[in-house]
């Protein structure tokens, strides 16, 4: 008897022990696909900082720092020198060097499906000085070009695993960050297991990594508060009092770089043919119906904040004279006159079957029915309304974007012609003119002119109807130390270590 209670104590300790080596996060909803060249979510992006290192990343200040590349040049301004980490490898074996970036690079301009090429179109070749080094050319000057390598554009792959992989890479994506793939059970959990060859082994203090799809903030709260997760990625503002409530649990803000909108089908197929995706002036009205400071004060305790563009409010690219209201029923009301479409008119929505968007979206089904719209709400899961975006089987969209530190990351993909995540196949000549211009130059005086033009240019057509600028809000157990609230919101696992 003593025997067998001195194996269960022990079973326990080494329990307990192996408990606190795993770290368990929770994400709003089931991430796409784990492929960095075709994936498009922001939850994937948390698990891909876990699984796969990038030339550059940013900190708390959103700078430019070293990852891979340990340092860079602009030798002209189309050329573009890296010098990369030496010493790393991939979590296959193979080497990372000079070849494997070249390699990765081709592959996001050239692979079918790929959503990094309109974020490095501007490439013209990439050539392999010696094993260390990269020469990137340019075909013209790109001031956001290596913001844009501090991303899912600058995950480097294994040339080898990811060409005998193929289509399936997503089976078991191969990378060179802290942990290599364990496994993946759609909407249930995706593990991550510790890679003893990372070259910053030394700032990495767990063993195992669960990343678990929470979409019910109900769940996700409990969860958190009886401690069977210990990091959140993102709680709801309605649900911060409890976990600030709760002395085993803290809560972290940071700015966000994001945006939430709606997204108007304008030319992707037969759904576009709605009469608010027909009608420039349908979508000034719905926009004119909506009150975002009640929005984001009914669903999100008045935390967020009201805004009517892509950019945020702290960036030096945010533009103050685009209104961010009053609601205007009589406006609404007007135009829709002038459209001459009947009312009620029927408007359908895509929407993310999360607790946040949800209401949201009722929210915004009756505001905007006192202007004439009768909108029907069509609940949908995260990663299937992403690929519903892509076929145009949609007639509008309410979804967000995770955001990125320089503006083109939240402009030039989802407005300019002909690009990845343009779901709604927007086109119009003066806004590709002035995203192309922006583009090709630094100073920011000049860079906003054009961007100035280009919303007095969206503005009218309304593509896209931006509604607020979120808030970074993270839920931690209070025992876990080393967290960096960096304003992408993405989990940083170098550094986090659980206490006693």
């Amino acid at each position: 008897m003593r025997r067998t209670l001195l194996a269960v104590a022990c079973l326990l300790t080494f329990s307990a022990a192996a408990q606190a080596q795993t770290l368990r996060i929770a994400l709003r909803e089931d991430l796409d696909v784990l492929d960095p060249t075709l994936a498009r979510s922001y939850v994937g992006r948390i698990v891909f900082a876990g699984l796969c290192d990038k030339l550059f990343d940013l900190n708390e200040k959103l700078e430019i720092v070293p990852q891979l590349a340990t340092s860079y040049e602009w030798t002209d301004p189309t050329t573009l020198v890296l010098h990369l980490r030496q010493g790393v490898t991939f979590h296959n074996g193979e080497t990372f060097d000079a070849e494997a970036v070249k390699f990765t690079l081709e592959r996001h301009l050239t692979m079918q499906g790929s959503f990094r090429r309109s974020e490095i179109s501007s490439i013209d070749h990439v050539d392999v000085v010696d094993p260390a080094t990269v020469r990137i050319v340019l075909k013209s000057p790109s001031s956001p070009f290596l913001a844009q390598l501090t991303d899912r554009a600058g995950i480097i792959l294994p040339p080898k695993a990811t060409a005998a992989a193929g289509k399936d890479f997503t089976q078991h994506p191969v990378c060179s960050g802290p942990f290599q793939f364990g496994e993946r059970v759609a909407q249930d959990r995706i593990v991550l297991d510790k890679f003893p060859g990372y070259w910053d082994a030394k700032n990495i203090h767990f063993d195992k990594v669960v990343y678990r799809p929470m979409p019910d903030s109900a769940v996700l709260t409990a969860n958190l508060l009886a401690g069977s997760i210990d990091l959140a990625e993102r709680v709801l503002p309605t649900d911060v009092a409890a976990v600030k409530a709760n002395a085993k649990l803290r809560i972290v803000t940071s700015p966000a770089l994001g945006y939430q909108g709606i997204t108007f089908n304008i030319a992707n197929g037969e759904r576009s043919k709605a009469p608010i995706d027909q009608s420039p002036l349908l979508r000034q009205a719905f926009e004119a119906a909506i009150d975002r400071q009640a929005l984001v004060d009914v669903v999100y305790a008045g935390m967020y904040q009201p805004n009517a563009q892509a950019v945020s409010p702290a960036s030096p690219y945010y533009m103050a004279d685009i209104p961010t209201g009053p609601r205007d029923l009589a406006k609404a009301r007007a135009l829709i006159k002038q459209s001459g479409v009947p009312t009620p008119i029927t408007v359908t929505m895509n929407v993310p079957n999360t607790a946040g968007p949800a209401q949201e979206a009722e929210v915004i089904q009756a505001m905007v029915r006192e202007a004439g719209f009768d909108l029907k709400i069509n609940l949908i899961e995260f990663a299937s309304s992403l690929s519903a975006a892509t076929q145009g089987n949609f007639e509008t969209y309410l979804i967000g974007w995770s955001g990125r530190a320089d503006p083109d990351g939240n402009l030039y993909a989802f407005m300019r012609s002909n690009v990845g995540q343009n779901d709604a196949h927007y086109s119009n000549a003066v806004v590709d003119d002035m995203l192309d211009k922006a583009r090709g130059v630094s100073d920011v005086a000049t860079r906003r002119g054009f961007y100035a033009k280009m919303w007095q240019q969206e503005r009218a057509d309304m593509p896209l109807l931006y509604l607020y600028t979120p808030v970074n809000i993270v839920g931690i157990s209070a025992k876990l130390t080393g967290f960096r609230p960096v304003p992408d919101g993405m989990i940083r696992l170098q550094g986090l270590e659980m206490g006693k």
